[in-house]
């Protein structure tokens, strides 16, 4: 009888530990959130681009895309550093994903760029000719940030554009 007893009050502590651990672990992810940048400001280029997206979004069928600015401000911070290394890359996107996932509470990033267009359509167009970017565009997400800068240098465009599934 003290044997099962026994066996009863082990198996029923190392449950509780197992449970308190594990319920733990899951309240420090929740608490875990990145600050979140509320204040971006949209030149006329990144709203049309936007509007782009949407207007073809919602011919097909699909929602529309809801703006974040956190996520436009992550867009841009690529940007910078595309045009601070002279390259046109995904660098770090994961470290980016990995951002919005936690400050914002995403299911899902993805991300389209572009470079060198002068004007929306352009990117657009370009975008829209690649399956890839295509698929991110047509693709199953709620939100989207964008920004586009220019290279003081030469003048030419970086677009970063990520979608995100709320």
């Amino acid at each position: 009888m003290k044997t099962i007893l026994f066996r009863f009050i082990i198996t029923g502590f190392i449950f509780a530990v197992l449970s308190s651990c594990s319920s733990e672990d899951n309240s420090n992810e929740a608490q875990a959130k990145l600050p979140v940048i509320t204040v971006y400001e949209y030149s006329p280029l990144e709203l049309e681009t936007m509007a782009l997206i949407n207007n073809y979004r919602v011919s097909i069928g699909l929602n529309a895309l809801e703006k974040i600015n956190h996520v436009s401000y992550k867009s841009e911070e690529h940007d910078e550093y595309m045009i601070e290394n002279n390259v046109v890359n995904h660098d770090y996107f994961v470290a980016r994903s990995e951002n919005i996932i936690k400050a914002l509470g995403a299911l899902r990033v993805s991300e389209n760029i572009a470079y060198n267009y002068n004007s929306a359509k352009g990117a657009f167009d370009a975008w829209m000719n690649s399956p890839s970017h295509r698929e991110n565009i047509e693709g199953n997400f709620s939100h989207f940030g964008l920004a586009i800068r220019e290279n003081p240098t030469n003048g030419r465009k970086y677009y970063t554009n990520i979608f995100v599934k709320m």
